[in-house]
């Protein structure tokens, strides 16, 4: 039977659920407490399964570890692993993200932070150096601040291609190298600005998110500050598809892992309104690309709700059926076995959860 790890990331902690079967699960945490978890990767190449998590403390401030039997131990290396080079005269705020490369690059991890830079490391974590290029793009000192800090955190890699490589920034909106990192460029087009005296600026976007359709690695979908878009050429040119949508403000957007054009959202009213719509708790998915969205309510709540779903709160399995996860600033963590078609609560009054990863670990 189908072994699960849940990961949820919370403002006090990190919690671990394994499920054989997804039905009933056994949580463990809170590991780290009193951190807060804003990025968890797991890392499933070479054999094994490795569970990176960037803790953030408020005495200690941020630091990386590492678990290789499911969050029994817990390493934290004796330096720092994300540390910016001193001529840059900055200093970590936070870890975003945690992406591990493909398969093809083995050890490569990546790290998205605040302020906003990319880091890579070559042993799977352990260790982390600064993407020079990427910081010193000119267009680096313009970036603007999102109201959660100026943070990179959408880390994609191409799995045909190591070389090729996008990021997410709030607010600089998105950038693609396709040499390693050697040089960027912001790839905005078609994303409209709301804030800014351009509607269209070649940069400076508020991306909340972006998630790829792992069938198709050109078509990515990316939840904006204020729109929802399409790309079927990488990131080069986008496109709304926001039919059906009640609102189209939000932060958090997944992909199915094996079915072509299937996406999920977590909408909310408005930015001056960041409330679920009409109150109801709410994840919508679309099985055409985008060109049509649906509701899916089974098993959530019917009554006032005002839970927000963060941009990384937000993830599918790689089960079969996919298996669909979402927390919220409630503290609930709903779980989904059937794809979204119905959900249940698997925990409830949990510090504010700022991410989850979900994965097939045996």
């Amino acid at each position: 039977m189908t072994e699960v790890l849940l990961a949820v990331g919370t403002e006090k902690g990190l919690f671990l659920g394994l499920s054989y079967g997804r039905r009933d699960w056994a949580f463990t945490g809170p590991h780290f407490p009193m951190n807060a978890i804003y990025s968890i990767g797991i890392d499933r190449r070479d054999g094994r399964t490795r569970v990176l998590v960037g803790a953030d403390s408020s005495h200690w401030g941020p630091s990386v570890w590492h678990s290789d039997d499911l969050g029994k131990t817990w390493n934290e290396p004796g330096q720092p692993a994300v540390k910016f080079p001193e001529h840059t005269g900055a200093s970590l705020t936070r870890v975003w993200q945690l992406q591990p490369a493909g398969p093809e690059a083995r050890g490569v991890v990546y790290a998205g932070t605040e302020p906003a830079a990319l880091f890579r490391s070559e042993d799977s974590g352990e260790t982390f150096t600064l993407v020079e290029p990427l910081w010193a793009h000119p267009q680096h000192e313009q970036w603007g601040e999102g109201f959660g800090g100026q943070g990179l955190h959408t880390i994609l890699t191409d799995p045909r291609d190591p070389a090729a490589l996008t990021v997410a920034i709030s607010s600089g909106g998105v950038y693609r190298s396709t040499d390693g990192g050697a040089s960027w460029a912001p790839s905005n087009s078609g994303i409209r600005v709301s804030f800014l005296p351009e509607e269209y600026p070649e940069f400076g976007q508020c991306v909340h998110k972006i998630a790829p359709d792992p069938t198709a690695p050109d078509r990515l979908y990316l939840q904006n500050h204020g729109g929802v878009f399409r790309s079927d050429d990488a990131g080069a040119n986008w496109r709304p598809v926001e039919e059906g949508l009640p609102a189209v403000f939000g932060f958090a957007v997944a992909t199915h892992p094996r079915k072509a054009q299937v996406a999920y959202l977590a909408p909310l009213e408005a930015d001056y309104m960041r409330m679920p719509p009409g109150r109801r708790c709410r994840i919508y998915r679309t099985d055409d690309g985008g060109g049509s969205w649906r509701p899916l309510a089974q098993g959530l709540p019917e009554e006032d709700h005002y839970g927000v779903v963060l941009r990384d709160a937000l993830r599918c399995d790689d089960a079969d059926p996919a298996g669909v996860y979402f927390g919220n600033r409630n503290g609930e963590l709903y779980a989904s076995a059937d794809e979204g078609e119905s959900w249940r609560l698997l925990a409830s009054h949990l510090p504010d959860i700022l991410c989850v990863r979900a994965a097939v670990v045996g």
